[in-house]
């Protein structure tokens, strides 16, 4: 059995994530003590005291999910005997997942994974000004649907296909203005649902070229190195392993379009069949078994979820 490990994006976090973690096993307090080090201030009195407000500002939220997603590796590690390079076929990761997945996989140290999720939140939202642009879910069309909608919609502004999440559902980014019209065509068009997400900055499409270019900025002056297991690129949906590819592949992830359905289905057509969601939420075990028919997706994020996994390694 070919066994995947993925790493949740922003919206998975929730005030207390990690805690019980924390609280249990001395490699995950490590972890979080890395990362308030590493970014100068303690981030973990934030992910696990609260406000939830501050917690999901884009620039605690990323580097909070990346904390935890780690800590519970070093769990599995600890007490699991986990060992990717030999355990895993892939990793992936939902957008900031991605450097969740890397730093797993050795490419990235948390130290280094933290300031760049940080410098990440910050540039993303300092790209677009509040309110200048928006992000919009389309639930019950496929992805060529909603490319073709937002087409339609980009003579209004910059709108494009920014999460291909699977299962019928599509994000879409852009102007706000260029959105909204977007949505109407959806409507008219007879997508099932469609809403306007509540998140501060259009992620994941060309108006994030600002945030780009602050990424290739940091990422050249950081050490990365080869994943000991193949990471699946958000935006190739297909495996890098080359130092020079995942730093291009972080680059344009973005501005580019989280291509997760076909992550999942290439992972699934390459003999995974068992799917391990690592650090906060379920949001990513959800997907994947609406992408690939009878594959297992199981998250792990508490002691409990930790047992479990022991049991199942026998």
């Amino acid at each position: 059995m070919a066994v995947a490990f993925v790493f949740p994006g922003q919206g998975s976090q929730t005030v207390g994530m990690g805690k019980p973690l924390a609280d249990a096993f001395a490699p995950a307090r490590r972890v979080f003590a890395e990362v308030d080090e590493a970014l100068g201030e303690p981030l973990s009195e934030t992910i696990w005291n609260g406000p939830a407000d501050k917690l999901t500002l884009t620039e605690n939220a990323q580097p909070a999910l990346m904390a935890v997603s780690l800590a519970t590796m070093r769990v599995l590690e600890a007490e699991a005997g986990l060992d990717l390079a030999r355990d895993a076929k892939f990793v992936a990761g939902h957008s900031l997942g991605e450097y969740s997945a890397l730093a797993a996989a050795g490419a990235l140290s948390i130290a280094d994974a933290a300031r760049l999720l940080r410098i990440r939140g910050r540039a993303m939202q300092k790209a677009v000004p509040v309110g200048a642009g928006a992000m919009a879910a389309l639930v019950g069309a496929e992805f060529a649907a909603a490319e073709s909608i937002a087409a339609a919609a980009a003579d209004a502004g910059v709108c494009a296909a920014a999460n291909d999440n699977g299962g019928g559902q599509v994000v879409l980014s852009g102007d706000k203005i260029a959105v909204e019209r977007a949505i109407e065509i959806a409507k008219a068009r007879g997508v099932k649902r469609v809403m306007l997400l509540p998140v501060s900055a259009p992620f994941h499409c060309a108006l994030m070229r600002p945030a780009a270019d602050a990424m290739a900025e940091a990422l050249g002056k950081i050490a990365v190195k080869p994943p000991r297991v193949p990471l699946i690129a958000n935006v190739l949906a297909r495996p890098v392993t080359e130092p020079a590819d995942v730093v291009r592949a972080l680059v344009e992830q973005v501005t580019g379009t989280v291509r997760w359905r076909e992550s999942v289905l290439y992972m699934a057509q390459n003999g995974v069949t068992a799917f391990y969601e690592v650090g906060a939420g379920r949001v990513l075990s959800g997907l994947i078994k609406r992408i690939a028919e009878g594959a297992e997706a199981s998250p792990i994020g508490t002691p409990d979820d930790v047992a479990r996994f022991k049991v199942l390694r026998g």
